[in-house]
C-alpha cells in the first residue's frame, strides 16, 4: 500500500516522500477469510475534518504527528520546498512537519473535503 509522508528535512524545509507499507496475509478475524494487514501503529485520538469549498490554511506546522485519510473532495497541499500535490478519496498522508515552516493547504473544487485524522504519539 502506498502513502505520502510530509516531513521537515535537515534543511529546515518541508518535503513530500512517497513510501510503501508492506501488507501480509493473516487470519485476522476467523472464520472470515484471511486479509492483507499491515503492522499496527499506536494512536492517541482521532477526529473527522470537514473543509468547505474555498477553505484555505496558510503556512502552518502540524500540531503533532498524524495520519490523514482523504474520504471526499479534493485537497491541495504545498510544502515549503515549493512542491504542490493534490489528494482525494483513497489517499493517505502521514504528516510529521511539526517543526520548520510547515505546509499550506486548501480545498479545491466545489465539493467539501472530508478527512479522518488520527493523531499518533510523538516518539514513533
Amino acid at each position: 500500500m502506498q502513502y505520502v509522508r510530509i516531513y521537515t528535512g535537515s534543511d529546515g524545509e518541508t518535503h513530500f516522500e512517497d513510501l510503501e507499507i508492506e501488507l501480509t496475509e493473516v487470519n485476522f478475524a476467523p472464520p472470515a477469510p484471511p486479509v492483507q494487514l499491515s503492522g499496527f501503529s499506536a494512536a492517541t485520538q482521532w477526529a473527522f475534518l470537514s473543509l468547505p469549498p474555498g477553505w484555505e490554511g496558510d503556512w502552518h506546522r502540524e500540531p503533532g504527528r498524524s495520519v490523514l485519510f482523504y474520504l471526499a473532495g479534493q485537497s491541495e497541499i504545498e510544502v515549503s520546498d515549493g512542491t504542490v500535490r493534490h489528494f482525494g478519496p483513497g489517499d493517505v498522508t502521514i504528516v510529521e512537519d511539526t517543526t520548520g515552516k510547515g505546509h499550506r493547504s486548501k480545498t479545491v473544487g466545489d465539493e467539501t473535503a472530508l478527512k479522518a485524522q488520527v493523531q499518533m504519539p510523538a516518539d514513533e
